[in-house]
């Protein structure tokens, strides 16, 4: 399959780009809201405000002054006003987590959402929630297995199943992760990736997919194909990781910055063969 980047306009600014609002972290779990965030500006969005905790902020704050921060009080205006929106990373399910899960979804209205981690697991608990009607899951086994309410071997068993099930009952875009990922479109369409490898397999790994599927939707892809590119290039930063670091030692932060030998293995900038004599 032929992928492309979203073609970037030479006459723009970064709200050309979109922004994305990332609803994530908790106080124990800042490294979540970190990764989530960057990877939706280094895939290429123009802005990324995370919303959260006073010490998540701080502590994100202490490590990046490329993302924009709001504290959760003002998050209803900050969803009036955003292009994408995502939710869920080390967000925890606390009572409080809910609430926030709860209101941000009634004030969201038409834009895009990427629900991903603590977000499905509190979306598996609710009922009578409307949802967005452009709506991408992005589960894990674990995590599908609690939205479909089926044991995770149950799931295992047919992937491509247990997608489909989860996209006829959100009716939205499913991201189901394994070694091999399927993406399956509201109508049942399926994708199967055939990036990455095991450099995958480590904890943030999943909220730099978040980011950079929510970055894309902010480039204005549709969320079948944002999430079937986001998916296929975040293999491949693992396997560009994995080259220098090996399997083994590849850290989430590795990924997000193996982001652009993955953008440029796909999309070949016009303007790369006239910058090398510069």
């Amino acid at each position: 399959m032929d992928f492309k980047m979203p073609e970037r306009d030479e006459n723009s600014h970064k709200g050309t780009f979109g922004k994305v609002l990332n609803v994530a972290g908790s106080d124990y779990m800042s490294g979540a809201a970190l990764l989530s965030s960057l990877s939706a500006l280094k895939i290429g969005c123009g802005y990324s405000f995370l919303c959260s905790t006073e010490r998540v902020i701080s502590a994100v704050g202490a490590q990046t002054q490329n993302i924009v921060f709001a504290p959760l009080k003002n998050l209803a205006k900050l969803v009036r006003s955003c292009d994408v929106l995502s939710i869920g990373c080390g967000m925890s399910t606390s009572d409080e987590a809910k609430e926030i899960f709860k209101t941000t979804l009634v004030n969201v209205g038409d834009v895009p959402v990427v629900v991903d981690a603590d977000g499905l697991n509190i979306l598996s608990q609710l009922e009578g929630v409307k949802l967005p009607k452009q709506l991408v899951l992005t589960p894990h086994p674990k995590e599908a297995s609690r939205l479909l309410n089926i044991s995770v071997e149950e799931v295992l068993a047919d992937m491509e199943k247990s997608a489909r099930a989860i996209s006829h009952k959100f009716d939205c875009v499913t991201v189901l992760k394994s070694h091999r990922t399927i993406v399956c479109s509201n109508d049942g369409e399926i994708y199967k990736n055939t990036t990455g490898c095991s450099a995958l397999a480590k904890a943030g790994s999943g909220d730099v997919l978040c980011g950079m599927i929510a970055g894309l939707l902010a480039q204005k892809m549709t969320p079948f194909d944002a999430a079937k590119l986001g998916v296929y290039l975040h293999g491949l930063c693992g396997e560009i990781a994995a080259k220098t670091l090996t399997e083994y030692c590849v850290l989430s932060m590795d990924l997000i910055n193996a982001i652009p030998d993955a953008v440029r293995l796909i999309s070949p900038l016009p303007f790369e063969e006239d910058r090398k004599s510069i």
